[in-house]
């Protein structure tokens, strides 16, 4: 039998260029040929849709709407809908991965258990306001 395969995740946003370069720069994906930023001063001819490709899996994809209420999580009338998990190896890889996530403009959320020696975790808000979560896989 031939199973569909996952391609990409697509978050709303109104900003789609600002939100794609946030997660271009804190994964390393690169854009889909043809939808890379246009010459400072021009329109871009994608704001409504934009892909980041993965190239080891699936990657991001960013789709324009007019308005996004932003999530009110852990508590609040908007719950969260979706939130990506994205893992490092290690504490000190862990440290300098959320260095580098509140200089790119990420929002801190939680870190009650940063120090979790387990399964060390960050939750944050991307620039659109949707969670994240940056943790220590053991394995």
């Amino acid at each position: 039998m031939t199973l569909p395969r996952f391609r990409h995740t697509v978050l709303d946003c109104v900003n789609t260029r600002e939100l794609a370069e946030f997660y271009r720069q804190l994964l390393g994906f690169e854009y889909r040929p043809g939808h890379e930023a246009p010459p400072a001063g021009q329109p871009d001819p994608n704001e409504d849709w934009l892909v980041l490709r993965n190239p080891t899996g699936p990657g991001l994809a960013f789709q324009r709407v007019e308005s996004l209420p932003e999530v009110t999580w852990p508590e609040g009338p908007i719950p969260q809908q979706l939130h990506l998990d994205l893992t490092v190896p290690d504490h000190a890889t862990l440290a300098e991965v959320h260095k580098r996530t509140m200089a790119l403009g990420a929002t801190l959320l939680d870190d009650t258990r940063s120090d979790d020696p387990d399964e060390a975790i960050y939750v944050y808000a991307d620039p659109a306001g949707h969670p994240f979560c940056i943790f220590l896989a053991a394995g």
